[in-house]
């Protein structure tokens, strides 16, 4: 069975992103970017269930410009067996990208494909759920477990309630939570083998996918700055301050 994993290259979270001068969107000029933290995730999960023998090939996919072949060799240096690059300088949305992984699953025809709930860059949180649409999956979102075992995925998700467990008919997608497990530490001698792991160029138009944004940002502007608080004498004066300058009893 093969395992489709989708990668997406953000700016690295523990960067403090800025929004430009023109407010047209975030200053990604000389930012660390780094694979989206979710998607790391997916990738170590399709790796252990490899290693488990539910799986035989890994393949990362990620859809973008040139440089998310660095997150792809990434992908692989974690154990994906190989990747495939949809390049585009494009802005893509969650539709254009959830229509070129519909392309590749028709090419590829995975077993499972596994990705991250949301990219921390947009927290759309849309891809996983339109490609389920589009190449009409089954589909498990916000995982917290998954076993696969005789054509059918075992997946714990979490929910507002707790945790609900959903059993899915292969192939199918799901779509990783922070809690499904903790991403291993790249080592050196496995990034010297990523290098030489095959990595395949597309481009949309290979794969007949229309990528043109429907949506357009009119604006990107960062939140107001909180208040300071105050210290008030005693409970009088709390609750005047509440009723008077809050205004919320």
């Amino acid at each position: 069975m093969k395992i489709l994993v989708p990668v997406k290259r953000v700016v690295d979270y523990n960067v403090k992103v800025r929004v430009k001068a023109d407010g047209t969107g975030v200053d990604i000029a000389n930012v660390k970017m780094s694979m989206n933290p979710f998607d790391e995730i997916a990738v170590e999960e399709a790796v252990r269930l490899k290693e488990k023998g539910a799986a035989t090939e890994v393949i990362a996919v990620s859809c973008g410009v040139t440089q998310c072949q660095e997150t792809l060799r990434t992908a692989m240096a974690i154990g994906a067996d190989r990747a495939i690059h949809v390049e585009t300088d494009a802005e893509l949305q969650p539709l254009a990208v959830a229509k070129l992984l519909a392309a590749l699953v028709a090419k590829e025809q995975p077993g499972l494909v596994i990705l991250g709930k949301q990219a921390i860059d947009d927290d759309a949180n849309q891809t996983g759920q339109m490609l389920a649409a589009l190449t009409d999956l089954p589909q498990a979102t916000f995982a917290s477990k998954v076993d696969v075992a005789d054509g059918k995925a075992q997946v714990t998700r979490e929910i507002d309630g707790g945790l609900e467990t959903l059993s899915v008919s292969l192939p199918a997608v799901v779509t990783t939570d922070l809690r499904l497990n903790e991403p291993r530490y790249v080592t050196l001698p496995n990034i010297m083998k990523a290098k030489k792991k095959p990595l395949e160029s597309v481009k949309p138009e290979d794969l007949g996918v229309d990528v043109t944004p429907r949506l357009k940002t009119l604006k990107v502007a960062e939140p107001a700055g909180r208040k300071a608080g105050i210290k008030v004498s005693d409970v009088a004066a709390l609750v005047d301050k509440l009723k008077n300058e809050a205004k919320v009893i």
